[in-house]
């Protein structure tokens, strides 16, 4: 009984989802230059699964985004800026 309770609570453990962070990160996109350039940035790195928010600032030419880091990382948000035509790196 005692090693069925065991193997129980091993399982459980196991197949618990890793519990995901919610990250904030600043991107610099320096080749935003009209006023549409943050629609096609946002729609980009809104389609990114994991992403929970992306603001573009224009006139700082940055963009802010929050995103699950058990679902999406830095790279994919750059990757999303840059396959959209506005190439991207994190802000230091």
């Amino acid at each position: 009984m005692n090693k069925l309770i065991a193997m129980v609570a091993l399982a459980a453990t196991l197949s618990a989802p890793a519990w995901a962070t919610v990250k904030t990160i600043t991107l610099l996109v320096p080749g935003m230059t009209c006023a549409a350039c943050p629609i096609t940035v946002k729609a980009a790195l809104s389609k990114v699964p994991g992403v929970e928010n992306a603001t573009v600032i224009f006139d700082k030419k940055e963009a802010v985004v929050s995103f699950d880091d058990a679902k999406t990382n830095v790279q994919a948000l750059i990757k999303a800026t840059t396959d959209a035509g506005y190439p991207s790196s994190i802000k230091q």
